[in-house]
């Protein structure tokens, strides 16, 4: 019985051994290679790994808005208006999310577009657990990951606007605000700059983890923002302190932390080019705060505590373009070169100026975006520790760099400029005088932040 079994399985064995030749020659012919269907694959399915930290990632985004902008912000602003601003932060963000899965992902991301816009998968029509996203080697990621991962940036930037309009904007023209702006200027920078169909994506432009899409993007917009809705009532000549330094160091510290999602979770994967993205965002903060407190200490005033929260975002913003551009002491320069710049466009340049900017988000996060993302076409370069190949030209991408910057400065002036007008003939955009004065956060939402 065994040998008559032992046969059996032998003669099995042997024809479908010898059929083998034939399958593969046919598999040939129809011009898909054993090898390459192989590969194939195994590359549409998703590493656990990479998964994983891609929905970390996404998380410490989240972190970074909620709790951490919001304490941050909060704490700058006078007590009157501190549940006014972190109110107004959470309702852009949840709404910002409601729109990202409706139409915004699709806008950004969809399968069908050219170098301006795209559309399709709208209310995410198509999406499904096993379909996946491309990252930037033959390995691909869970698409609903991306998708959330890419929401968290489209609700932080928008809620990064409100720095410099709060404590006088209506609530209501906050969320209609949100609405046009995100639909006329984030989506299609975002597409621009991140699909691979973008025409600043096509020529070249280097930006990581968001020095145009999200901080330019936002600082100019803020700087816009705020000067055609007006100045606070008082100001410059009404002291206006930040009500509660503690808190906006404990938001700058959940900004820090949050940022690594922000940063590292941009190369889409947990790979070398995560693990530089990682380190650069310890080195290029460290170096902000210390050289915008030693920039204080030379413009004769006293390391802060204010001075050091200001350093550590300045760093932030100026390394995520260059994220995974830069080798680590190219960062550090970056980080401290940017912090000196936006010290003294806040310090300085603000006064001359006259525009209020209630906390600093053109000053910070619009000039360190620029310097940053400018900065990113220097440290890329081999010869300065960055991952440039060998043929890598610093004019060049300068070039490419600069006209980058420029055109998502234009199209976020003209965008906010439409979104703020017309959240005008809506709301009327600003709060009655007597509501200014009491504080937005009885006058607007009938509550208080300190009973």
């Amino acid at each position: 019985m065994n040998r008559k079994l032992m046969c059996g399985g032998g003669t099995i064995a042997a024809s479908l051994f010898a059929a083998l030749p034939a399958w593969a020659q046919e598999a040939v012919e129809a011009g898909t290679p054993i090898a390459a269907a192989t590969t194939e694959a195994a590359a549409a399915v998703p590493n656990p790994g990479n998964n994983a930290w891609m929905m970390t990632s996404t998380l410490l985004v989240l972190l970074m808005i909620l709790p951490g902008l919001a304490l941050f912000y909060g704490g700058l602003t006078r007590s009157k208006n501190m549940l006014s601003t972190m109110t107004q932060i959470g309702g852009v963000t949840a709404l910002a999310m409601l729109m990202w899965v409706m139409f915004g992902y699709g806008l950004a991301f969809g399968p069908e577009g050219n170098q301006f816009i795209s559309w399709g998968k709208f209310f995410l029509a198509g999406v499904t657990p096993d379909s996946t996203a491309a990252t930037f080697t033959d390995e691909v990621i869970s698409e609903y990951i991306f998708i959330a991962f890419q929401m968290t940036f489209s609700a932080i930037t928008v809620a990064l606007v409100l720095g410099s309009v709060v404590e006088r904007m209506k609530f209501s023209a906050v969320m209609a605000f949100t609405v046009i702006w995100l639909v006329i200027v984030y989506y299609p920078i975002a597409h621009m700059v991140w699909e691979a169909r973008g025409v600043f994506f096509a020529m070249g432009a280097l930006d990581f983890a968001g020095g145009t899409v999200v901080h330019i993007n936002a600082g100019v917009s803020a700087l816009v923002a705020a000067m055609i809705l007006g100045k606070r009532r008082g100001y410059p000549l009404e002291p206006m302190p930040p009500h509660s330094l503690t808190l906006t160091m404990v938001g700058t510290g959940l900004l820090w932390v949050g940022w690594f999602g922000f940063n590292a979770g941009s190369a889409l994967e947990a790979n070398g080019s995560a693990a530089l993205a990682m380190i650069n965002t310890f080195v290029a903060t460290a170096a902000g705060a210390l050289f915008w407190m030693l920039a204080e200490r030379l413009a004769g005033h006293k390391g802060s505590a204010l001075g050091w929260c200001s350093g550590v975002i300045a760093g932030l913003v100026a390394v995520t373009p260059a994220a995974g551009n830069s080798g680590p002491f190219g960062a550090i320069i970056l980080g401290a070169v940017a912090s000196v710049i936006c010290f003294f466009c806040v310090s300085k340049l603000k006064p001359a100026l006259g525009y209020d900017d209630s906390l600093d988000a053109f000053g910070i996060h619009g000039v360190g975006g620029i310097v940053g993302a400018i900065g990113t076409a220097i440290v890329y370069a081999p010869s300065l520790g960055g991952p440039g190949g060998d043929d890598f030209v610093i004019g060049a991408q300068l070039v490419t760099q600069i006209f980058a910057v420029l055109a998502t400065i234009a199209l976020s002036v003209i965008g906010t400029a439409i979104a703020m007008f017309v959240a005008k003939a809506l709301t009327g955009l600003r709060v009655a005088p007597e509501i200014e004065h009491d504080g937005l956060d009885i006058g607007e939402h009938g509550e208080r932040a300190y009973n």
